[in-house]
């Protein structure tokens, strides 16, 4: 079989701390680390800024000396000094939304979700702009289009009239490290940080799609002591617009029952999973739910907004809520605190409705795209 040479726009990799780790990053981190395994006749190279890919002997990488770490540096690298270094390659790759508009190389687009058109008002203008633009220009040009979830592609149809024969999907996997965890460690972790034995969770960047305030007035409905016994943990870093959700609990009186534990590293993510109660989701809009799928591949119950591509997340385990109902909200939480049976069920089918999904299956499905791309070529040769 004919070897192809396949260039990977990787620079949303990030070696900083902090919110830029989250979602796209880490799609981007486990897709590469499962790529050179789901097809030996294919070899690549990585573009990368500050990050980092998964090293092997199949993947050479080639870094830029520009801070695209940044936003505007990341655009200027991509639509200016991208297009002059693609000799060689069969395919290009762009991970993230955008490919160069000036290059002649046959490509692959992956895109997350389009929020930026489903709601434009809760993405900062510039970026906003750039993505309106440049993502419908790329995916007109692209031999195929990657969506994360079968909600993203329905909505790339919709918005974008990309053809749905052109959309292949390749839904994120969940790493082996998410699992039930041993007591003990559970323990001394719930002891670190100061844990109670009852928490909810909710894991992600702080910014106003995630809906935090309308979950912060669901939660507000609960009595007071029932709230002093289970709080409401929030992990993930600051994002745009981030401040809204401090505003919130200030405006509720929910100091004493609300922590902002900031940015998580990776590492510690299972052992949030294992100590919380149930996982909150209440976004208006995600491309996908990685952190519901996360948590019930460690035995968590999970409540999520029924929208988007939540329900598709969460499959038949989740509890699906409406994203603009603070009252079904609160009902939903008193649930997940006092119903055995229903938690009981929840953790068996989400463990079970996890476990489909792995980074190597994402690895092929974005191969299949890779061959499909290249047959395309090979006949309009």
């Amino acid at each position: 079989m004919i070897t192809y040479h396949i260039g990977l726009n990787a620079h949303l990799l990030s070696r900083q701390s902090g919110y830029r780790r989250a979602g796209i990053h880490g799609y981007i981190a486990n897709l590469l680390a499962c790529l050179p395994d789901a097809d030996p006749d294919l070899r690549y190279t990585a573009f990368v800024g500050s990050g980092d890919p998964p090293p092997h002997p199949r993947m050479a990488v080639r870094r830029t000396h520009l801070p695209t770490a940044h936003p505007l540096a990341r655009i200027v690298w991509e639509q200016l000094a991208q297009p002059w270094q693609l000799g060689g390659l069969d395919l290009l790759h762009a991970l993230a939304f955008v490919s160069p508009l000036l290059g002649r190389r046959p490509t692959v687009v992956t895109v997350y979700d389009l929020s930026f058109l489903r709601y434009p008002e809760r993405l900062p203008p510039a970026r906003r702009l750039y993505l309106r633009l440049f993502t419908g220009l790329s995916c007109r040009r692209a031999r195929r289009v990657i969506a994360i979830s079968r909600s993203t592609a329905d909505d790339l149809t919709a918005l974008l009239g990309v053809p749905r024969l052109l959309i292949d999907v390749a839904q994120p996997g969940v790493s082996p490290d998410f699992r039930p965890l041993p007591t003990d460690v559970v323990a001394a972790f719930r002891a670190r940080h100061g844990l109670p034995e009852r928490f909810f969770l909710h894991l992600g960047t702080l910014e106003p799609r995630k809906n935090l305030p309308m979950l912060l007035e669901g939660y507000a409905q609960l009595p007071a002591a029932t709230r002093r016994a289970a709080p409401l943990i929030l992990v993930g870093g600051q994002g745009w617009d981030g401040g809204a959700t401090q505003a919130a609990i200030a405006r509720l009186g929910l100091d004493d029952c609300t922590r902002l534990a900031g940015y998580a590293p990776d590492a510690d993510l299972p052992l949030w999973y294992n100590a919380a109660t149930a996982l909150v989701c209440p976004s208006v809009y995600e491309g996908w739910g990685l952190p519901v799928v996360e948590a019930m591949a460690c035995g968590t119950p999970v409540l999520v907004s029924d929208t988007s591509s939540l329900p598709e997340a969460a499959g038949d385990a989740g509890l699906r809520l409406p994203p603009d109902d603070p009252t079904a909200w609160a009902g939903g939480l008193r649930r997940a605190l006092e119903d055995v049976d229903w938690r009981a069920e929840a953790v068996a089918l989400g463990h079970r409705h996890a476990a489909t999904f792995t980074w190597i299956e994402t690895a092929r499905a974005t191969v299949r795209s890779y061959r499909r791309a290249l047959a395309t070529v090979e006949t309009m040769a």
